[in-house]
């Protein structure tokens, strides 16, 4: 269709065609991943690698956008059904599964310009964000929690985006050595975590905003590098961590250290 995306025009004259030659990367494709990849089916990102070694669930029916009660039924792969999703909204798009954990395909991963981390763990964040650093791949987390035992429950999450030379998860102390152990030591002592559709719903859309605005002219602000979500008040808002590293470089990965052997010059003026 000519007119697809006559109404994200100012956006840029140019977006159209920027979008689609841009390469996303996005781990993690149930809760919080499946909107992202919705999002940006729907804005016109061309190029898509996928990457989450789960089979679907009737777990999953509750926050999976486009899965069906017989894909949870069938166990179908998911990235076979947010292929599938994609595919449906906008045919033209390239997608790449990678039904393994991304360790295993990341020779893949360094063709992204950005990379979205639904994952629900902080070891697995760490180690995202250190590969993405070293290839200068932006990294973008998105992450949502239920706190409490009993009632009445707290609904928390964030959206952090992490730029080569800028601050990042440990300099935000949002990874630390010690959650890290503490994660060590409690994992597999319970099961999944409590998960609803509409707070992924929220941070995707904030998360696929700051990508937008990393790569698109329209408007003159940069992305917040920290954004927090209160779910029961209903409320983003910039981190408090993010006043005191403004102008902060992040000592935890040296720009010098980086192979940067990846071309992610379509987002280089948003460091």
């Amino acid at each position: 269709m000519a007119d697809r995306f006559s109404r994200q025009q100012f956006l840029g004259s140019d977006f159209d065609r920027l979008a689609a030659d841009t390469e996303v990367g996005i781990v993690g494709l149930c809760g919080g991943g499946s909107h992202v990849a919705q999002q940006l089916a729907h804005i016109g990102v061309g190029r898509f690698r996928l990457f989450d070694p789960d089979a679907a669930d009737g777990t999953n029916t509750g926050r999976m956008v486009g899965l069906s009660a017989k894909d949870a039924e069938c166990e179908r792969l998911k990235t076979d059904v947010i292929a599938r999703h994609i595919l449906a909204i906008n045919p033209a798009a390239e997608v790449t599964a990678h039904p393994v954990s991304w360790q295993k395909a990341s020779e893949a991963m360094k063709l992204c310009h950005a990379v979205f981390s639904c994952v629900d763990r902080y070891h697995p964040r760490d180690e995202l964000e250190r590969f993405c650093r070293r290839y200068l791949i932006p990294y973008i987390d998105v992450g949502m929690d239920v706190h409490g035992e009993n009632l009445p429950y707290h609904i928390a999450g964030q959206v952090i985006v992490s730029l080569p030379g800028r601050p990042c998860l440990r300099c935000f102390g949002f990874i630390t050595d010690e959650r890290l152990r503490e994660e060590a030591r409690r994992y597999g002592a319970v099961g999944g975590r409590p998960q609803v559709v509409w707070p992924n719903g929220v941070l995707a859309s904030t998360a696929v905003g700051a990508f937008i605005q990393m790569i698109s002219p329209w408007s003159d602000d940069a992305p917040p590098l920290y954004t927090e979500y209160d779910g029961n008040r209903f409320q983003l808002f910039p981190s408090h961590r993010l006043a005191p590293l403004i102008h902060y470089t992040c000592p935890h990965y040296p720009l010098t250290a980086s192979l940067g052997d990846v071309d992610w010059s379509r987002v280089s003026e948003a460091i």
